[in-house]
């Protein structure tokens, strides 16, 4: 078999008490094994972090399989287009495309950006919950033209916050009492939900929450770290970069439909197959000086399969370019930004997000 990282001798679940607790040293410890490696969580994961390995789960929908991996443990997102395996994605994704193509959200665009002028901090401000307020505020714009009652839309998304256990509880009152708010919005024709399958509006909302508002509080901690990147000109690289060290989705997973052979050895049908844009965006043989934050690095080429902030292939993110949208439109807000205090280490819950809390100060 692969080699495999530091665990307890509990065979199929000998790496999930440090999967709970340290999942980002158990991945960096498995890397440093090899360009594939194994775990036991539950049942046998195989990972690996190479552009081909990445391109061969991204692009092999008939053995890789979405339903079953680890987001149909999560209720916000065990449906929708998340969880449709081929052959029936392709027909159901290019339904959806239309509508978050980057042309059809130009509209939403000076919409956006009035909604997030309103609430622009002034002063000291920690950036995590400002940032959590923007991705609130946006998917509102969007996919009902700001009509759902806010309190409301925060008490949905909460849980994809906590800690863990939460994200993975269910909630059947509060998605019952959701649902029929978000039909009472298309019935009105709200903006992208008038347009969408009420499981694509939930759907949608979740996957766009917390992985927008994580990347903004590190965009903007980044924007006042490195102010020759915090302009017009420098705000989409510094995203790029930003998504680079830090990106949300820092773990993927697919179900493997049918045995197959890799480098000799079988994986079974039923095992996990995991990649990781984490380990991927900080290897030295893809990146020069991994960990430094240099948005130049995206003014020239980068490797095929080796940048995967929004995955990659047919099942690319349908929400990528409306998250762009929304932190140019947050940055584009200020202009002196200080970084005062903070904890920017990456913390891995159901995505990643900062460490702690980081404040700082925006003039007038």
């Amino acid at each position: 078999m692969w080699p495999k990282p530091r665990g307890y001798p509990w065979g199929h679940f000998a790496h999930l008490p440090r999967w709970a607790g340290e999942p980002l040293a158990l991945l960096e410890e498995g890397a440093a094994l090899g360009p594939i490696f194994a775990l036991g969580l539950g049942r046998l994961a195989v990972v690996g972090y190479s552009p081909d390995w990445n391109r061969r789960l991204l692009t092999d929908l008939e053995t890789f399989r979405s339903r079953g991996s680890f987001s149909s443990l999560v209720p916000y997102l065990n449906g929708g287009i998340i969880t449709t395996d081929a052959p029936e994605h392709k027909p159901r994704r290019q339904a959806l495309d239309p509508h978050f193509h980057a042309r059809a959200l130009r509209g939403l665009e000076e919409r956006l950006r009035v909604a997030l002028q309103e609430i622009r901090p002034k002063g000291e401000f920690e950036a995590g919950a400002w940032a959590s307020r923007v991705a609130q505020t946006s998917l509102n714009v969007a996919y009902f033209e700001g009509q759902f009652p806010r309190a409301e839309l925060a008490r949905f998304l909460a849980p994809l916050k906590q800690p863990f256990p939460a994200p993975l509880l269910p909630h059947p009152w509060l998605f019952a009492q959701v649902r029929r708010r978000v039909g009472q919005m298309q019935a009105a024709g709200y903006g992208l939900a008038a347009h969408l399958p009420t499981e694509e509006v939930l759907i949608g909302l979740a996957a766009g929450y917390d992985t927008t508002a994580h990347t903004l509080a590190w965009a903007l901690w980044h924007a006042a770290s490195y102010p020759e990147w915090h302009s017009p000109a420098g705000h989409p690289l510094l995203i790029k970069e930003t998504l680079r060290l830090y990106p949300p989705g820092f773990i993927g997973s697919r179900r493997v439909a049918r045995a197959l052979e890799l480098d000799g050895i079988l994986i079974p049908q039923g095992a996990l197959a995991l990649y990781s844009p984490y380990l991927t965006h900080r290897h030295p043989d893809l990146w020069k000086n991994p960990l430094a934050f240099d948005p130049a690095r995206f003014e020239g080429r980068i490797p095929a399969w080796g940048y995967l902030p929004f995955g990659g292939g047919e099942r690319i993110c349908l929400g990528m370019h409306f998250a762009q949208m929304v932190l140019l439109a947050a940055l584009s807000l200020f202009g002196r930004l200080k970084p005062l205090r903070g904890d920017p280490a990456p913390k891995p819950g159901l995505t990643l997000a900062p460490g702690g809390e980081l404040w700082l100060y925006a003039g007038g």
